[in-house]
């Protein structure tokens, strides 16, 4: 079935697993290819085009939207950018937009939309399909998959036992021309928000200071480049989820990893859980469609094809396992904090800005 993306912005890594390759290659014969800047209409004879604007991992959001449109025959055009991008972009479309669904990395800015009524209510059996603490609050919208924040460390520089135990030691002054990050990555925005929760703002605010006065000159646009960096030995340690590590891996094979994963102290504010989810647009002229799109996600299948992929995170479904390589999920001990608690990202971006990183 030929599907019509929309992509703007790069995928990260140009990898996939080879078996979810193999199921993209055979779902995607004949279909336009991944780099066109415009997006047409669904198949001829199609009933009905789905819009998503996806601020996911491309190309396992590419998976997923092969295997639905193969089961449903619905076809989906996608729109890819940067999950902040798309929700500026919906906030100023509003009832006008062409979105019937939204696909994000992380739950803020689902909040954010839902906060300005743009989202409708998700249906019962899929709001029931993964635990009620990783959808929203309010069932309009549901928790996809998880994933966790991360110490990354060089192991030619550091040993296990020289790590910091809380995030909050990063901004110490032992971090000193060792330690990277992206500030405007929106994986920070959650971090920020659980800090501020367990200490208060100042606090918060007084470790961007930290961590911006021991990066220095390093401040990298992407995470991608934060592990990079970490993995050559220019930066000693980096805080950051967990997949990027993964990936990296992955292109660069095992051999050529001079770096390593660790999980901070049980419940730290800086060992964060991080939900991606999808929501129905309140707009969307197609939500029976859309509330089947949204089911397909946290279906076995939807959810087995998110286990099998390049983005490793952790599938919520319930007897769905991840990666053989991550941390199992039952050994994580995050921060306890909801997805109520993680907000509509706009506390972190004051901060941000206050600390003048954003």
């Amino acid at each position: 079935m030929v599907r019509a993306i929309r992509i703007a912005r790069p995928a990260a890594s140009g990898l996939l697993t080879a078996s979810l390759a193999a199921a993209v290659a055979a779902s995607l014969a004949g279909a336009l290819a991944g780099c066109s800047t415009s997006a047409s209409a669904g198949p001829a004879g199609s009933a009905q085009t789905l819009t998503l604007y996806n601020g996911q991992h491309e190309q396992t959001t590419q998976a997923l939207v092969a295997a639905f449109e193969k089961q449903t025959g619905i076809s989906v055009t996608v729109r890819s950018d940067d999950e902040a991008v798309l929700t500026a972009q919906l906030l100023q479309e509003g009832s006008r937009s062409p979105a019937d669904v939204v696909y994000s990395e992380n739950s803020p800015p689902l909040t954010r939309l839902a906060e300005q009524h743009l989202l409708a209510p998700v249906n019962a059996g899929t709001l029931a399909a993964v635990p009620a603490r990783d959808n929203s609050p309010a069932g309009d919208w549901t928790g996809v998959s998880a994933r966790v924040t991360v110490l990354v460390y060089n192991t030619r520089d550091l040993t296990p036992a020289q790590l910091p135990k809380s995030a909050l030691d990063l901004a110490s002054p032992q971090w000193k021309g060792k330690f990277g990050f992206a500030p405007t990555e929106t994986d920070l925005q959650p971090v920020i928000t659980s800090i501020t929760k367990a200490h208060g703002q100042a606090a918060a605010l007084a470790w961007l200071k930290g961590l911006k006065a021991n990066a220095g000159s390093s401040t990298y646009p992407d995470n991608e480049t934060v592990i990079a960096k970490v993995n050559s030995g220019q930066v000693q340690i980096a805080l950051i989820n967990n997949y990027y590590w993964y990936r990296l891996r992955l292109q660069l094979g095992a051999s050529a990893m001079h770096s390593a994963v660790a999980h901070l102290a049980p419940g730290d504010s800086g060992y964060v859980m991080d939900i991606s989810g999808a929501g129905i647009l309140a707009s969307s002229r197609h939500k029976a469609a859309a509330q089947k799109f949204l089911a397909f996600l946290v279906s076995a299948q939807g959810q087995q094809i998110i286990a099998h992929s390049n983005s490793y995170e952790y599938p919520l479904r319930p007897g769905i396992a991840a990666s053989p390589l991550l941390t199992p999920f039952s050994q994580l001990s995050p921060a306890p904090d909801t997805v109520a608690d993680l907000g509509d990202g706009v506390m972190p971006l004051s901060l941000l800005q206050q600390a003048q990183l954003g």
